[in-house]
């Protein structure tokens, strides 16, 4: 099964869902940085939750998502759009921590306990949407929950999280976001929350072959599916982007990359992908700009 993303509704309209599947998009970023098991748990949680945040957009819309907590793993950042590209990085992705108590990755030891969740979405205004939270636990989907309550004032459940196998490859990784809109009533809240409390880890029903489709029938009864789509990574880099950025410079810093490496390098953050530029193609820019 490939990855994907749906977006859903249940309760006539009164609540709102999205889920998705995100194993080879995890996976692919885990092989891209070289990362932990908990490196990739923390950055596979957060790409998921992107990948469903950028659902909520149109068109050309996107957003990236920064955690900046005060744990080891330092930063991480996720860029997502409205058509489920997502890609994404960790400060230091080899960052690994013993078991927490509940035997389980230390996600929010590596993230740490204090700091701020950022989102800052490009809605083709002239000014980007920001907004910020803290981080409440670091365990990151309670503090996707605590940004949608206190930053967009929507009462949400996000539930995400990332299966690692014994080998540090990616098992499973998914995740939903479950809104509740103005009309819900109280019971029909009550019913989620008691669906959701007995409801086994997302990746545990994942892992196990469950639809997205299934796992949200399972929290809300019958739900009505609006759209479908694949969720991948991808990265905008490319050799003329970085090719223009280089010939964006000084040429004092041009020279100076020249007589210190004889040669420039520039390793994208988000896929690991490395340019390399000759001696001749820096003079060629140094001419250039002289």
């Amino acid at each position: 099964m490939h990855d994907y993303m749906i977006r859903a509704t249940a309760m006539d309209g009164r609540v709102r869902a999205f889920a998705a599947r995100t194993t080879e998009l995890v996976e692919t970023l885990r092989a891209r940085h070289g990362a932990s098991p908990t490196a990739t748990a923390a950055l596979g949680r957060t790409a998921t939750v992107a990948a469903m945040m950028g659902a909520m957009l149109k068109d050309e819309q996107k957003l990236t998502v920064q955690v900046q907590g005060n744990g080891p793993l330092g930063q991480i950042v996720v860029d997502a759009n409205a058509s489920g590209e997502v890609r994404g990085y960790v400060d230091n992705a080899g960052v690994d921590l013993p078991l927490n108590a509940q035997g389980k990755l230390d996600v929010a030891g590596a993230v740490g306990t204090e700091g701020t969740l950022y989102v800052m979405k490009d809605l083709g205004l002239k000014e980007p949407y920001r907004g910020s939270v803290p981080i409440v636990s670091g365990e990151l989907g309670e503090d996707f929950t605590h940004y949608f309550a206190t930053s967009e004032q929507t009462p949400s459940a996000v539930a995400v999280g990332v299966l690692v196998d014994a080998d540090g490859s990616v098992k499973a990784a998914g995740g939903f976001i479950i809104q509740l809109l103005p009309g819900v009533a109280e019971d029909e809240i009550d019913k989620i929350e008691h669906a959701l409390g007995r409801l086994n880890s997302v990746t545990r029903l994942i892992d196990q072959g469950k639809s997205m489709e299934t796992i949200l029938e399972d929290v809300l009864g019958s739900v009505k599916i609006l759209d479908r789509m694949d969720v991948r990574f991808r990265c905008k880099c490319s050799r003329e982007r970085v090719e223009n950025m280089l010939r964006g410079l000084d040429e004092s810093e041009l020279r100076s990359m020249l007589e210190e490496q004889g040669k420039a390098e520039v390793v994208c953050h988000f896929c690991n992908e490395a340019y390399l530029f000759t001696e001749s193609e820096l003079m060629n820019m140094i001419q250039r700009t002289g």
